[in-house]
C-alpha cells in the first residue's frame, strides 16, 4: 500500500514565511517613506543636489548609449524673474496659493472629463509635481500615487509655498538635460533667469507639460493662453 505524503507540516512554514515577507516589506516601505519625509524636512534649508528624474534621465542615456550633458544650477527665488514665476504658476497650477497641496476642484473636473468622454485632464499641483520629481521620476503606478498622496501634505507643512515654488523652478525638467529656470533661460534665451520678460516666460512655461518634445519658439498659441491667464490673475 502506497503511503500518502503529508503536506500539512509545510503549510505553517509557508504561512510563516509569507507573514515575515509581508512584515519586512511593510517595514521597508515605512523606512523609505520616513527617509523621503526627512529629505523634505532638510530641503527647507538645503538645496537638492539632484532628483530621481535627473537620475532617471542619466540612466536612460547610459542604457541607450546616448550622449548626455546635464545643465543644473540652483539659484534663489529672488534671482528668478517674477514674470517667469507667474507664468509657471498660471500654466501649471493657477490655484497654487489657495490650495494645501491638492486642487480638489481640478481633480473633480478631471474626473468628470474622464467619465464623460474618456479624455484625461491633468490635475497635479506644483507640490505634487515637486514630490514626483524628487522621489518618483516620470513613471506611473498606484503605489507611487499612494506614496505621493501622503508626502504632499508633508511638503506643504515643512516647506511652505515660497520654498516649494523655489525648489520646483530649480529642479523641473525644461528639456533634454536642462533642469531649472536658470539653465533653461541660459539655454533657450541666452540670458539669466532674472532678465526673462513676460513673452519669454510664457513660452518657457508652455513647454513644461512635455519638455522633451516642445520648444519655446513653437509655443505661440499656448503661450498666448498663459499670458491671458496671467492677465486674469492680475500679473
Amino acid at each position: 500500500m502506497t503511503e500518502k505524503t503529508d503536506t500539512h507540516p509545510k503549510t505553517p512554514l509557508r504561512k510563516g514565511f509569507l507573514r515575515s515577507l509581508v512584515r519586512w516589506l511593510a517595514i521597508g516601505l515605512v523606512l523609505l517613506w520616513s527617509l523621503a519625509a526627512l529629505i523634505l524636512v532638510t530641503a527647507r534649508w538645503i538645496d537638492p543636489p539632484t532628483t530621481v528624474v535627473h537620475i532617471q534621465r542619466r540612466l536612460q542615456a547610459w542604457i541607450h548609449h546616448m550622449p548626455y550633458h546635464e545643465r543644473y544650477k540652483f539659484i534663489p527665488l529672488g534671482q528668478i524673474s517674477p514674470d517667469l514665476q507667474h507664468a509657471v504658476v498660471a500654466a501649471e497650477d493657477a490655484r497654487f496659493y489657495q490650495h494645501h497641496g491638492f486642487d480638489w476642484h481640478e481633480i473633480q473636473i478631471a474626473a468628470e472629463d474622464d467619465l464623460e468622454d474618456g479624455r484625461t485632464r491633468g490635475a497635479s499641483t506644483i507640490t505634487q509635481q515637486l514630490v514626483k520629481n524628487l522621489f518618483f521620476g516620470t513613471g506611473r503606478s498606484i503605489l507611487r500615487k499612494g506614496a505621493e498622496f501622503t508626502l504632499v501634505p508633508v511638503a506643504e507643512f515643512v516647506l511652505g509655498k515660497r520654498r516649494i515654488l523655489e525648489i520646483y523652478l530649480n529642479v523641473v525638467e525644461w528639456g533634454p538635460g536642462i533642469y531649472g529656470a536658470e539653465s533653461a533661460c541660459r539655454y533657450y534665451d541666452g540670458t539669466a533667469a532674472l532678465n526673462i520678460g513676460r513673452q519669454q516666460a510664457a513660452r518657457l512655461a508652455a513647454i513644461l507639460p512635455a519638455p522633451l518634445k516642445r520648444r519655446p519658439d513653437r509655443m505661440n498659441n499656448y503661450s498666448l493662453l498663459i499670458l491671458e491667464r496671467m492677465r486674469q490673475m492680475n500679473w
